[in-house]
């Protein structure tokens, strides 16, 4: 029994150095992008760090600090609407990122690796790019940057507003008011430029490698593909009776879960096996069990 305790507790242990190890790539990640690419550009985008930017641009204040400090100032000031986990998550996440910042800000502005306004649109693109890896590989792996996430749970709370549109209305509202320190339509569009890229970004990498697809196969020869499937694609398989409406025939339907990746096999050995056979594929939004991704 203690053994068995023992060997789950190295497990959990283990795992939380491998998330730990990813946040952190991906803290650098977004701060390389955001010091090297965006900041030189005088871009602000959504979230905290483009009032962080903004901050700097006005007052010369280090992006780093105010991260830092206007996350933990948000934190507590919605405390009591939070969970122990998400608090936990992102004091780890901002004191990761906000140190990164703080350490590639100046550096990156006493050597800098572009030319501001050589190709300002190019510049943005990169740090939206990074930006949004690094998001990415930091919520893949339960961390959490705080952020404008705090300020939408509190509006969620008191005025019933959605995610998306508090999250909408959060980065609109600092990325225009970028206009008020430099004048500028043209920034505005940058920020938006970035927030989008960003965010794209970051679907991508934490959906990208979860992607899953279901397979409906109706044939005659069910045993067969049911087999190679199970042996050669290590995936399960389910059989249900149904009835052609049409032939009023008693037919055996296969249904498949699998990895996106791993479809093109699943067609091959099907044609392989039973060129006439009737194949639905699907995209799944996710698919949680064994074999599959872990429940959160």
């Amino acid at each position: 029994m203690n053994k068995s305790l023992s060997l789950t507790s190295f497990k959990m242990d283990h795992q939380q150095v491998k998330d730990l190890l990813f946040i952190f790539l991906g803290v650098l990640s977004y701060a390389f992008g955001y010091t090297a690419f965006v900041l030189p550009e005088k871009v602000v985008m959504g979230g905290v760090s483009g009032l962080s930017a903004l901050i700097y641009y006005a007052t010369g204040f280090p992006p780093g600090y105010s991260i830092w400090l206007l996350n933990f100032l948000m934190l507590g000031i919605a405390i009591k609407t939070l969970s122990r986990t998400f608090i936990y998550r992102t004091c780890i996440g901002v004191t990761m990122l906000a140190f990164v910042v703080a350490v590639f800000q100046p550096f990156f502005a006493a050597h800098p690796i572009i030319t501001p306004g050589e190709d300002k649109f190019m510049h943005v693109l990169i740090g939206g790019l990074l930006g949004g890896i690094g998001l990415g590989l930091i919520y893949a792996h339960n961390g959490s940057t705080g952020g404008t996430d705090i300020i939408i749970a509190l509006l969620n709370k008191y005025f019933r507003m959605s995610f998306g549109r508090a999250m909408q209305f959060i980065d609109f509202t600092i990325i225009t008011s970028s206009y008020l320190l430099f004048h500028s339509v043209e920034l505005i569009v940058y920020g938006a430029v970035f927030t989008l890229v960003a965010s794209y970004m970051t679907d991508y990498v934490v959906n990208g490698s979860r992607k899953t697809v279901q397979f409906i196969i109706i044939s005659r020869n069910y045993k067969d593909i049911a087999d190679v499937i199970n042996k050669n694609i290590h995936r399960g398989v389910t059989v249900i009776e149904g009835k052609g409406w049409y032939s009023q025939k008693e037919v055996d339907i296969l249904i498949v879960m699998a990895r996106h990746y791993e479809s093109q096999d699943i067609f091959r050995f099907i044609k392989k096996i039973d060129p006439t056979a009737l194949v639905s594929q699907t995209n799944c939004q996710g698919v949680f069990g064994e074999g599959f991704d872990s429940f959160k």
